[in-house]
């Protein structure tokens, strides 16, 4: 599998854009349309004798090409690869402000815990003040 993101501006997805997926040795590819978060996926059905084999990828005018990778031993794990195109491309998926927004809320969830269990340790050491004071009369 051949799968990633077309961005635009800013990183957000690029919809309706088609990516070529070719293995260049065989001659076989694929055109796929990105959805509308700007992801695509194209399919191929890999044997051993694919390993190494030239993969271009194309989307808008820009090309990249690798090679197809795999460990041939393993026959229970996908063999998959990510290929994205634009700039500051972000996956898809939520607006970065989703992001920011749930890492404020963990920031302010883990501060609260961090003072409860501070407070918590300081009044542990005070009881322990008092009772040692009580032994020493």
């Amino acid at each position: 599998m051949v799968e990633g993101y077309v961005c635009g501006e800013g990183g957000v997805g690029a919809s309706n854009v088609d990516v070529l997926v070719k293995d260049t040795r065989v001659s076989y590819g694929q055109v796929v349309k990105t959805n509308g978060d700007g992801y695509y996926k194209a399919m191929f059905h890999l044997h051993n004798d694919n390993l190494g084999d030239p993969l271009l990828i194309e989307a808008r005018g820009e090309q990249k090409n690798l090679k197809i990778e795999f460990d041939p031993k393993d026959l229970e794990s996908d063999r998959k690869v990510r290929v994205d195109f634009g700039v500051a491309c972000t996956g898809g998926g939520s607006p970065p402000w989703v992001w920011w927004g749930g890492g404020a809320a963990l920031l302010v969830a883990g501060g609260a815990l961090g003072a409860r269990f501070l407070g918590s340790a300081r009044r542990k050491v005070q009881g322990q003040g008092r009772s040692q004071g009580k032994k020493k009369r």
